[in-house]
């Protein structure tokens, strides 16, 4: 039943963020408007047609181990297949190495269709864009003329390897070992978690895993990144003998049932063969353009199964017959939206059904908002003419990747649980699916790091590198855009909007400018209220980016042409319950950030 929501998108596109603007640019001059609709159009045609048919039984079958490796359920070697003749996996990649050089925000908002539409298929390739990435970032010409031909075609599948049994998110504390042999390495121990770290779609698998080179540095600073295929290439490219590398189990997990999460053993037989990538004891710092794609994109699946949850719920509310809603005005009046004389009432017209699906929708489209806004500063970092608009982009997508991880993906989990309880009791029942999608949910807030380790590296690398300078900035322009607005009167409902953001943005301000001497007196203070933090950031920059819509629609609405009279209306009225039910949470957020981490940090464990 799901619809790539292809209209909302292309408003955030063409008029939210005007990624127009990069088809002036020289990097991108062969992108425009018209190309990203056609894309997204037929992203969607795709997800709903070929993805999303196979989201429930693929659950319902789930991945299979066995000694001779993993079969992922039934359709889905099909559905990849066709996703690589589609040429989808080129989407994003440079016209140099064979791709269609798309812009990192249409590309993001093709994953969040997919994502929307089967995230336990979509991770595979996700994943393997990332090992891609940093291929071409730090690969060796050997490496790269070996590898990416078939991985950037999609025919050979990538990973990467992090966690282990003693280590997870402290890799300090990895053990790997990686032993010189050669032209290559013998790499040997264990790891867990691997996502896709074996299956059958692909003919070969590329593992990148971290490792510890014998005699290296102990801790983060001893670190290497090694390509490991599951198949040494013959001299013609071809997978040739099978290394030592296995999938030994999978985990049952709570969701994402069709995605195989693997524990690899590396090294039974005597060493998996591998190669360095980039310099030795640089591998976290290597690891990290994986991760950052990662986490970006693990933001993109909050907002596609927030979607998910969103049209389920808002489905059934049109459609179950449930009691009667009390009327909107004391004298019996008819409720705005009611059903007409005689027709029996279905939950929709209930006040508090209501309250949900309008903070599910306000929700999904300030977090959209907010992710494509942070992909778009990607592309102006590579496409702007001069180092300082280039780094200055840079730096504000590298503030927003952690909120969009963090605050997207926790806020996801609570709307999918909102658009259960539409449901009622039958939500409870898988068969309606809504419940799948709560499961599915659950680990996005989780896995490439959870909410507060993407808290702990706003306020410790993003924040604390510049003293808050790149926030700052950010928050001015803010600021300025909405005094902006203020006085905007094409339509009534505008001026409250803008007062509630800005009162959001003046205690995302002063919770910033408490938090950063914090941060050098009393880090423990500081990093005891950072998930507050990080949250009070996404609510309040989804806000502005809200007003900023209900701003377009007023002034459409008021136009003569006026466009899509409803859409419009529907993008004020998402705004103002934005302002209204959602925004407030900031006020309460800002509070504890300024006056709460000390409760926390000098709290006696003993007593928790």
């Amino acid at each position: 039943m799901y619809r790539a929501p292809v209209t909302e998108l292309r408003f955030v596109l063409e008029s939210l963020l005007d990624a127009g603007q990069l088809a002036r640019l020289p990097q991108y001059a062969d992108f425009s408007l018209d190309t990203a609709e056609a894309v997204l159009t037929e992203a969607g045609r795709f997800g709903a047609e070929v993805l999303a048919p196979l989201n429930q039984s693929g659950d319902r079958e789930g991945a299979i181990w066995s000694a001779e490796g993993v079969q992922v359920p039934t359709g889905f070697r099909e559905a990849y297949a066709k996703y690589v003749q589609g040429g989808w996996p080129q989407l994003g990649i440079d016209a140099a190495h064979g791709g269609q050089g798309l812009p990192q925000v249409l590309v993001s908002a093709v994953e969040e269709i997919w994502c929307g539409s089967n995230v336990a298929l979509m991770l595979c390739p996700l994943l393997s864009r990332g090992a891609i990435e940093a291929l071409l970032m730090v690969g060796s010409p050997e490496l790269q003329q070996a590898y990416l031909p078939k991985m950037l075609s999609g025919e050979w599948a990538g990973t990467m390897n992090l966690t282990e049994p003693q280590a997870g998110s402290d890799l300090a504390a990895i053990r790997m070992r990686a032993a010189p042999a050669g032209d290559h390495y013998l790499l040997a121990g264990q790891k867990i978690f691997i996502s896709y770290g074996d299956h059958d779609m692909t003919e070969n698998i590329v593992h990148l895993a971290l490792a510890r080179i014998e005699g290296a540095p102990a801790g983060v600073k001893g670190l290497s990144l090694f390509l490991v295929p599951k198949y040494l290439p013959d001299a013609d490219g071809a997978p040739g003998a099978r290394n030592d590398v296995r999938c030994v189990s999978i985990e049952h997990k709570l969701g994402i049932r069709a995605s195989p999460t693997c524990v690899l053993a590396y090294g039974d037989a005597g060493g998996a063969v591998g190669y360095l990538v980039g310099e030795a004891n640089r591998g976290l710092e290597y690891m990290f353009i994986m991760m950052n794609a990662a986490r970006l994109a693990m933001g993109f699946q909050g907002v596609g199964l927030a979607e998910q949850a969103l049209q389920r719920a808002s489905a059934w509310a049109r459609n179950r017959v449930q009691g009667r809603p009390v009327p909107a005005a004391a004298a019996g009046g008819a409720s705005s939206g009611g059903a007409a004389s005689g027709a029996q009432p279905t939950i929709i017209q209930h006040a508090d059904v209501r309250r949900m699906l309008l903070t599910m929708r306000a929700s999904v489209e300030a977090m959209r908002a907010l992710a494509l806004y942070a992909a778009l500063q990607f592309d102006l970092a590579r496409a702007l003419p001069g180092s300082g608009p280039q780094r200055a982009a840079l730096l504000r997508g590298e503030l927003l990747i952690p909120i969009v991880k963090g605050w997207c993906t926790e806020t996801a989990f609570e709307l999918v649980s909102q658009g259960l309880q539409v449901h009622g009791g039958m939500g409870y029942i898988e068969d309606t699916g809504i419940a799948q999608t709560l499961r599915d949910a659950r680990i996005t807030t989780i896995y490439e790091g959870t909410t507060a380790i993407q808290a702990n590296d706003l306020l410790g690398r993003k924040l604390a590198r510049d003293g808050g300078e790149t926030m700052r900035t950010l928050l001015d322009e803010v600021e300025a855009e909405l005094r902006d607005y203020r006085n905007d009167t094409g339509h009534a409902e505008l001026p409250v909007i803008v007062a509630a953001v800005r009162e959001g943005v003046s205690g995302l301000r002063a919770a910033t400018n408490a938090l950063l001497p914090q941060l050098a007196s009393a880090p423990a203070t500081a990093y005891a209220v950072s998930v507050p933090y990080l949250r009070l950031c996404g609510y309040v920059l989804g806000g502005w980016l809200m007003a900023r819509a209900a701003h377009i629609a007023a002034a459409r609405l008021g136009a003569a042409a006026g466009g899509d009279q409803d859409f419009m209306r529907a993008k004020l009225q998402s705004a103002r319950c934005y302002a209204a039910q959602v925004l407030p949470q900031a006020l309460a957020l800002s509070r504890a950030v300024r006056t709460g981490g000390a409760s926390i940090a000098e709290a006696d464990t003993d007593l928790i």
